[in-house]
């Protein structure tokens, strides 16, 4: 064999070892191989950004894995609200977590949605530079401060705060960031201050450069920020699927309120297998104290959502008044109810 035809022989294997590699490593089989399942038997994806109040999701992926049923679903990381909008919209997402005034808003835009169950409870903060010029909630007058979300609880809940404190609108200037930018954009001066989900409070604290200033329950008891959406089709069509799902993220919950071992547990996997984050800001979002976080109880409730679409005519993200029944099917949290907890300990290669 000439030595050309070896260099072409050698690159071709080359190329196409890569190629596999590449394959391998990156594309998800997984979802691939779903869609070419028949309709009924498709796993359903639940779209989730990495914070603490979408947290369920990825426990019960990994939980139920190796459990005698397997996967409930198939887990879709995105980086923002907008990106899982859009999914949701084009209906590439049969499910998605999202903070709760963007799941009414869309409702109320005529998107076929229906809320099935809260994320959890609490875990929004206020943070601000550790010795910059905030000392007060008084002292945002002129200040930068970034929210995940026009359409966000904690953009309501600064509304709450600055309310109290007789700070105009006009007097502050909030800008829409990703989750996972807010940190660095804090230590970096971008931004005065900003309210975000856990673990991005922790992380500014770890850090060293940030401190909360307040958490959201100073200003809004039994807060709530995101919730689990699913489309109006899966719950005419596939009732059990959606009942499945719910039932898997109930566990979920109160697995992870069980206490401090199963937390630092799921902070571990979850960090390392799906939110692409160190364990140890997990750890501490999730344990310091163990209420920073609350994860049950999650059936969503009148009031509550009240409160929000109240709060979002009064801020102008929403122009008509839209009332619970239209957005919101507690049928599946109702079904939910008699769940208990994952049996499943670190270390133990099964679940049930």
């Amino acid at each position: 064999m000439s030595l050309k035809r070896k260099i072409f022989v050698f690159g071709g294997g080359w190329l196409v070892l890569i190629t596999a590699l590449h394959a391998w490593l990156n594309v998800d089989w997984a979802g691939v191989l779903n869609d070419y399942r028949p309709a009924a038997k498709r796993r359903i994806s639940v779209a989730y950004i990495p914070v603490t109040c979408q947290l369920t999701c990825p426990v019960t992926d990994y939980i139920s894995k190796l459990s005698d049923n397997g996967e409930i679903f198939l887990p879709r990381l995105f980086q923002g609200f907008p990106e899982i909008k859009e999914a949701l919209i084009s209906n590439r997402m049969q499910a998605a977590f999202i903070v709760a005034p963007l799941a009414i808003a869309l409702r109320a835009q005529g998107v076929p949605i229906k809320v099935v169950y809260l994320g959890h409870r609490y875990g929004s903060a206020f943070v601000v530079k550790k010795n910059g010029p905030i000392k007060t909630f008084a002292d945002v007058r002129g200040k930068t401060i970034a929210i995940p979300n026009r359409f966000s609880d904690e953009r309501l809940l600064v509304f709450r705060a600055m309310k109290i404190w007789g700070i105009k609108p006009s007097e502050v200037k909030m800008v829409e960031m990703a989750p996972p930018d807010v940190a660095g954009a804090l230590a970096a001066g971008a931004i005065d201050a900003y309210v975000m989900g856990e673990p991005f409070p922790s992380q500014a604290e770890l850090g060293g450069y940030g401190r909360i200033l307040f958490q959201a329950r100073e200003y809004w008891p039994d807060y709530m920020s995101c919730i689990l959406v699913v489309q109006q089709s899966l719950i005419d069509n596939r009732p059990h699927v959606v009942q499945a799902l719910v039932d898997g993220i109930a566990r979920s919950g109160l697995w992870l309120d069980q206490g401090k071992p199963h937390r630092e547990d799921a902070a571990d996997f979850v960090g390392r297998f799906y939110y692409n984050q160190k364990p140890a800001l997990l750890r501490w979002a999730l344990t310091k104290p163990m209420d920073r976080v609350v994860y049950t109880p999650l059936a969503p409730r009148k009031a509550d959502f009240d409160l929000v679409r109240d709060l979002m005519i009064e801020t102008g993200v929403l122009n008509k008044r839209i009332e619970f029944d239209d957005y919101a099917d507690t049928r599946f949290s109702d079904g939910a109810k008699t769940q208990t907890a994952w049996r499943y300990e670190a270390g133990v290669g099964t679940a049930r």
